[in-house]
């Protein structure tokens, strides 16, 4: 028993040395996920101006939110966003337009709160220049239409491109490393490429609904991170699919983790399409109840190099594009690199496009 221990921990050791020798890994500071219900939940709870007792943000379902919101009046709606605007914009389940208002409400609430910071001599020169930029990067979300904000932490939003009510069809983008209030606006390019694919006919959510790591360092390597953010991806999903139909989740790196591990309701998610993953934290596709693409890797991204395994906690299991796993293959012609699989005129981003419209590729690899 003992040299069996002695066996593993070496082993772990190797695994980990190799995933933090590869050339674009590096260590980073380890991050405490973001859990548990918005701020000012404890508020909201105590609320009874309405006469009637809301909706616990810790432990309804998005069924139930919904069910609620349906037996209020759109002025009683509309005097909850603006009473708790943080709360509101980012419950599940609750009508889409009334998180859009909300959301726009708790931006601007904070831009203004930053700003006081910002003109506060009271404050450190360092404290008062970043509240400058955040107040800056604030004004920039006006305007747009945020199915989720956040901004404790390192800052998490979801961005709708399209109409989440009439289109045919939605996709979800759920991101891996680096990915924040701060670098929030790549992911966003990413979902007009991605919507402009489909000439426009696929409502696409850029979600940053997670802590995800930064850099690719220990965090990255593990799977606390993803296993605190897959409850959080469920939920945005089970509120989406009575309205949206079921969505088909595009899952890039660590993100591809986070959809592994949020065990999709095939009434709700049609199928999960992986890139540069280095794996989902399960042995087979199949253990998954939707239909699973992968993309073949390109010859530029440096994921290749990540070994496969998972031992004592370190690694997300087997590879994705092997024919063992089982995953529906797609090319990656015409991508580079380990972010750049949205290419313009590559053969990936043309059956992300039709995987998104259709539920089915033009082309396989």
């Amino acid at each position: 028993m003992r040299s069996n221990r002695r066996r593993g921990t070496a082993v772990a050791a190797l695994v980990l040395a190799a995933v933090l020798g590869v050339g674009s890994w590096t260590p980073a500071d380890a991050q405490t996920p973001l859990t548990g219900p918005p701020q000012g939940s404890a508020q909201w709870v105590a609320d009874t101006a309405l006469g009637v007792r809301l909706p616990d943000p810790a432990t309804a379902s998005p069924a139930e939110v919904t069910a609620f919101f349906g037996g209020l009046t759109p002025d009683q709606q509309r005097q909850l966003a603006f009473r708790h605007p943080q709360v509101l914009g980012n419950l599940d389940g609750a009508p889409i337009p009334l998180r859009y208002l909300a959301n726009s409400l708790a931006v601007t609430q904070e831009r203004v709160r930053e700003l006081s910071r910002a003109a506060d001599l009271a404050l450190p020169s360092e404290e008062r220049e970043q509240a400058a930029r955040l107040a800056a990067r604030y004004a920039g979300l006006s305007g747009r239409r945020l199915l989720a904000f956040d901004p404790r932490g390192r800052g998490q939003l979801a961005e709708v491109f399209g109409d989440l009510t009439h289109d045919a069809r939605t996709a979800v983008l759920v991101p891996g490393s680096d990915t924040d209030l701060s670098t929030f606006d790549r992911l966003a390019d990413t979902a007009k490429a991605l919507r402009t694919a489909t000439d426009d006919r696929v409502a696409v959510v850029a979600w940053v609904g997670y802590t995800t790591p930064v850099g690719v360092g220990i965090d990255a390597a593990r799977e606390e991170l993803a296993r605190a953010g897959a409850p959080r991806l469920a939920r945005l999903v089970a509120g989406l699919a009575p309205v949206t139909g079921p969505v088909t989740l595009f899952c890039h790196s660590y993100g591809s983790v986070v959809c592994g591990q949020s065990a999709p309701d095939p009434a709700q998610v049609a199928g999960l399409v992986v890139f540069a993953s280095p794996g989902l934290g399960l042995a087979r596709a199949d253990e998954v109840r939707v239909p699973v693409w992968a993309v073949a890797r390109n010859p530029e991204d440096w994921i290749s190099n990540v070994p496969n395994v998972s031992v004592l906690g370190f690694g997300h299991g087997a590879d994705p594009t092997s024919p063992a796993f089982g995953a529906h293959l797609l090319p990656s012609t015409g991508s580079h690199g380990h972010s750049d699989y949205f290419a313009p005129g590559s053969a990936s981003l043309a059956a992300f496009a039709a995987l998104a419209a259709t539920g089915s590729p033009t082309t396989t690899a």
